[in-house]
């Protein structure tokens, strides 16, 4: 039998609907219940402006680092039924409000690019909302392609991303 091997994943966390806050801490959870996935590091909590359409809420976003022996897709497919229990439904108007948004940001070394996924995301180096969380637990993670997170950091420093309150474990 091969010897079992656990990859790192980085998963990108965002809510402007439905109490936000409790939505991402709740993803945060279920992300810790996956089937041979450990959660191994969570960001803070950051509020962050949408990127798309101005007339909808602010963000709450954060990072999940994990280690998984899940392969690329079947974690994906994880993370879209956990979108779905949240109320998200795909297809909705790019860049507006949602429940609940995961993205499969990083996995390992891997570089895939398919109609579904792809990954690294490409929109890393453009989010402040993805790289101050992921700066925060991963500042030296060399994203296959992309380059180190310290250094992609340094190109938004002037998005208006801000650290805010986690929930309490009473208000979730």
């Amino acid at each position: 039998m091969g010897k079992t091997v656990w990859r790192p994943a980085y998963i990108g966390l965002g809510s402007n609907l439905e109490q936000p806050l409790r939505q991402v801490e709740a993803a945060f959870k279920q992300l810790a219940e996956l089937p041979e996935t450990m959660l191994v590091a969570r960001s803070q909590l950051y509020n962050s402006p949408p990127m798309g359409p101005q007339d909808q809420p602010d963000f709450v976003n954060a990072v999940a680092a994990t280690l998984t022996t899940l392969d690329i897709k079947t974690l994906f497919q994880h993370l879209l039924a956990i979108e779905k229990r949240h109320g998200r439904e795909r297809g909705e108007t790019r860049w507006g409000p949602r429940t609940l948004d995961l993205d499969l940001l990083v996995y390992g070394d891997r570089q895939l690019t398919s109609e579904s996924l792809v990954v690294p995301h490409p929109g890393i180096p453009a989010r402040g909302f993805v790289l101050y969380p992921l700066a925060e637990i991963s500042a030296d993670l060399d994203i296959p392609g992309i380059g180190v997170v310290r250094d992609l950091l340094a190109a938004v420093r002037n998005q208006n991303t801000k650290v805010i309150a986690t929930a309490s474990e009473e208000e979730i």
